[in-house]
């Protein structure tokens, strides 16, 4: 087996040994933690749950009187996050296989929502954003966290350089849509402000990804499983392992030269409130 192929996170081998908590998404999801709002009778939204990091620690640290929904249409990570509620006896957690966007819950019924790098993979922010407008109750809280345009800019550029170096310019379009799909503060402030949240603190920060070299980098399984398929996409598959090559290549020959192999991570936390709830509109349907 190529160790650059894609991983089928589908399996029963892959999610019952996945890390619910990887480095990647620990420093964005403690944000979240040191500025939830807690109580014993809130109800909280988790939008894009996986397999439950925030869900699972914000239903104990709430306790048994407070309710915790988990969303997420990933179907493998929702059946992960039930073995270990039953595993740990939650009774105060409630799993929603199923798009954000297509959440059919009470208006004005939730108190907190958050969502831990949800946005760059939501099908339609704009649209989950409408249906939390909807839910949340006056005054609830929604907090945000997300990696920005920018992130990996190392690796990029390397990629650039390759993509021209191989006689395919014409797919450093393709690259740049890749790169720029990616949150901005702006496009955040916007789609929250769109959406009748009134931002009250925005902070942004970054860490670092240190791999000792290229071939180390692309192996990585984290990098495998989230990053690798979108890059191989930029390419055509009939040239997809001979550029690979080179990058890693490029990418081992820049370690050499800094002694490593860094990549900055860009990242923001959004804490915004709702200030009112919109009157319910009969025959309305979500989703």
């Amino acid at each position: 087996m190529d160790p650059l192929d894609p991983i089928d996170t589908d399996t029963s081998e892959f999610i019952d040994l996945y890390d619910e908590l990887p480095v990647w998404s620990a420093p964005f999801g403690l944000w979240i933690l040191d500025r939830c709002p807690l109580g014993t009778d809130l109800t909280i939204l988790d939008l894009g749950a996986g397999t439950g990091f925030l869900s699972i620690e914000l239903a104990e640290r709430c306790g048994p009187t407070s309710n915790v929904i988990a969303v997420d249409p990933w179907e493998a990570a929702m059946l992960r996050l039930r073995m270990k509620v039953a595993q740990r006896r939650l009774t105060n957690l409630r799993l929603l296989a199923q798009d954000a966007a297509t959440i059919d819950l009470a208006a004005c019924s939730v108190d907190v929502i958050v969502s831990n790098l949800g946005v760059n993979n939501f099908d339609d922010p704009a649209a989950v954003l409408r249906v939390c407008s909807r839910l949340a109750k006056p005054g609830a809280t929604f907090i945000l966290s997300t990696n920005l345009v920018g992130h990996m800019a190392e690796f990029y550029e390397v990629y650039r350089q390759v993509l021209v170096q191989t006689g395919q310019s014409e797919r450093l379009p393709a690259l740049e849509r890749h790169v720029n799909h990616r949150a901005t503060v702006e496009s955040v402030r916007s789609l929250l402000e769109g959406a009748d949240f009134e931002m009250l603190e925005v902070v942004e920060q970054s860490f670092r990804l240190r791999f000792a070299d290229g071939s180390a980098m692309l192996r990585h399984h984290f990098i495998r499983l989230a990053f690798l398929p979108a890059w191989k996409q930029i390419v055509p598959d009939s040239v997809a392992q001979a550029t690979f090559a080179e990058l890693e290549g490029a990418l081992n020959a820049l370690a050499s030269k800094r002694g490593e192999l860094c990549l900055t991570i860009p990242a923001a936390g959004f804490l915004a409130r709702r200030a009112s709830c919109p009157a319910p509109l009969d025959g309305l349907s979500i989703g």
